[in-house]
């Protein structure tokens, strides 16, 4: 039976991140993809330029119009933007039980521009960490969700992992795509121990929407019964594929290449 998982992100212009990626990463994993959309922007891979804000009600009624006609198997969080709609998320995903939630933390996009206000980093740890099946922060997002600047390391990744765990994750991936060297470290702390996810690094520039594509083929992975781990791993796969395959364009960070199939990945 096809699969039906949930995107609740905001929107990119240029079609690299956000729903767009998220939607295409869902359609690559065979999945079913809905979407909430919680704010467009006017981006491209350079940078963000423009936010146009929704209300928290009408993220909300979407929230509801698929819960009330789909079986959504899985879904995943992108850009909150502000504290009430984190607040409004967060009440959907608890009152219609949504399960399998990734929740990637979007705070900082790939070009540095800041999409998560300040006041709203408590609310993300409060309404919607205990929420979650696993939390996906990149390094620079960990450091703010744990008030600290010491997160630049694997070691320093396995103690954050615990840390997000401990104010409230149920499980917790700090994706180490920032970090030099030949290969791209991942670690996750599932509330029992720690595991590394290790691939070959795929290019010197920045990805523009690579944390949004791997947290949303997780959510994918999830929704068609994978564990936990098994859906990092071929979410991780995925991802260095798109990556390694990305068009040449853009005069900021590279693009993924979403036609790559999840299959091939393996």
């Amino acid at each position: 039976m096809l699969k039906v998982a949930l995107t609740i992100a905001g929107s990119d212009s240029s079609g690299g991140a956000g729903i767009q990626a998220d939607l295409k990463t869902f359609s690559a994993f065979g999945v079913y993809g809905a979407s909430a959309i919680t704010a467009l922007t006017a981006q491209n891979t350079a940078g963000v330029r423009s936010v146009a804000d929704l209300e928290p009600a009408f993220i909300a009624a979407q929230i509801d119009a698929v819960i009330d006609d789909l079986p959504v198997a899985a879904a995943k969080t992108g850009m909150l933007a502000r504290e009430e709609v984190i607040e409004a998320v967060a009440q959907r995903v608890r009152e219609r039980r949504i399960p399998n939630v990734v929740v990637d933390p979007v705070i900082v996009a790939a070009s540095g521009d800041l999409l998560l206000a300040p006041g709203a980093v408590a609310a993300m740890r409060e309404h919607m960490f205990p929420l979650a099946a696993l939390v996906t922060p990149n390094l620079r997002e960990a450091e703010i969700l744990l008030g600290r600047e010491d997160v630049r390391d694997r070691a320093a990744m396995r103690r954050a992992a615990i840390d997000l765990v401990r104010i409230g994750a149920h499980a917790a991936l700090i994706t180490g795509g920032a970090l030099e060297g030949p290969d791209a470290i991942d670690v996750l702390f599932d509330g029992h121990q720690v595991h590394e996810f290790s691939g070959p690094r795929h290019g010197a520039r920045r990805a523009h929407g690579a944390g949004c594509t791997l947290s949303a083929a997780i959510a994918a992975s999830m929704a068609r019964g994978a564990s936990m781990l098994d859906a990092i791993g071929a979410a991780k796969r995925y991802v260095a594929r798109a990556i390694e395959q990305s068009p040449a364009f853009g005069k900021g960070s590279r693009p993924l290449n979403h036609l790559v199939p999840a299959a091939e990945s393996k």
